[in-house]
């Protein structure tokens, strides 16, 4: 027995969604146009001081600027409504479109600045003219970043306490890619910027160029974390990663608690999207209840649970035995030798 129900994004949980949707195309805007200015005035001050360190920040930014677009296309293409060709919708673009964006911080970023330290420690490096021209520039690259940050660590903050849990667990467990890239980023590019001008400083004060190479390749070597922890985050959602632990066992507790359910004996959740959950639930019903009550018993269920859980999206619900051997056998494969009805995921 399967009962399915579409989400029409109205009433308030259409409504809460539609305002992290804003939100999260805010942030993204904002570090689109810090970045963009940041890009262009980094790639000026390399080329004027002769600065390995300025011209791989530029890459840095250059990527950023990248991955911004790339997190735009993600916002908007996974919003598209579920149709026939994708029954399930689109959620999971947004993960695609995070992992591109993970590629390009490697690609445009990472590379191109350990290239720029390897060539200034081995090759023939520039001195450098004109350095408060770099100082400045950093300076107000730093307000900026720091501006599209502060936007950034808002709507984290907010997220996390929605969801009341510490920052790092939340990290963990986001189902929002957009948000955490634009936090990686940002604050991997105050920390490039910090040995940018190190890097500069050194350089200046010691006359030796060793310095400018080696922030380079630190700038190159933060580049190439973020981008890991990011392709790893998305890697994950793409494959299909199970809904948050504790939303899984208030599921499976709710409908244990059914009167016509005697047994929990399989859950199975998967994120299809941010803030949208699929839930496949195999029930040992009780055998006193004929076919009409079971499937009035569905749709009730089906109701009960979209009302109290609102990122439940699909929902099929299954009478099975619970003693079938090969169903059981699955279940213990899946969840080790817990007991069957108590689901155990990965965090």
């Amino acid at each position: 027995m399967t009962e399915q129900a579409e989400q029409t994004g109205t009433g308030p949980e259409g409504a809460g969604e539609s305002s992290e949707h804003g939100e999260s195309l805010l942030t993204v805007l904002l570090a689109l146009g810090a970045n963009t200015a940041i890009a262009v005035a980094k790639l000026l001050a390399g080329l004027l001081t002769g600065s390995a360190a300025m011209l791989s920040e530029a890459a840095h930014s250059a990527a950023d600027c990248g991955t911004e677009l790339f997190l735009l296309t993600a916002l908007r293409r996974s919003a598209r409504p579920a149709d026939r060709s994708h029954p399930f919708g689109y959620g999971k673009e947004r993960y695609f479109w995070s992992l591109l964006a993970a590629v390009s911080i490697f690609t445009a970023g990472a590379l191109f600045s350990l290239y720029q330290g390897v060539h200034t420690l081995t090759g023939n490096p520039e001195e450098h003219q004109d350095v408060l021209v770099a100082y400045l520039v950093l300076a107000a690259a730093a307000v900026l970043e720091s501006i599209s940050l502060t936007q950034a660590i808002r709507q984290v903050r907010g997220e996390k306490t929605k969801d009341d849990l510490p920052l790092l667990q939340y990290l963990r467990r986001s189902d929002d890619p957009t948000v955490k890239t634009v936090l990686y980023e940002d604050s991997a590019a105050l920390l490039g910027l910090l040995f940018a001008f190190g890097g500069i400083g050194l350089t200046q004060l010691t006359g030796s160029q060793t310095w400018d190479g080696i922030a380079s390749l630190l700038i190159g070597l933060l580049l190439v974390l973020v981008a890991y922890l990011l392709g790893r985050t998305n890697m994950n959602l793409l494959i299909g990663r199970q809904a948050d632990p504790r939303l899984v066992f208030a599921v499976r507790d709710r409908l244990a608690a059914q009167p016509e359910v005697e047994v929990v004996v399989d859950l199975l959740t998967m994120l299809t999207g941010t803030d949208r959950v699929l839930v496949c639930a195999r029930l040992d019903f009780d055998d006193a209840v004929n076919t009409a009550e079971l499937e009035r018993a569905c749709v009730r269920i089906d109701n009960e649970l979209r009302q109290e859980f609102p990122d439940l999206d699909e929902i099929f619900l299954e009478p099975v035995p619970r003693n079938d051997p090969e169903l059981r056998a699955r279940v213990r494969a899946r969840y080790g030798p817990s007991q069957l009805g108590q689901p155990s995921g990965p965090a």
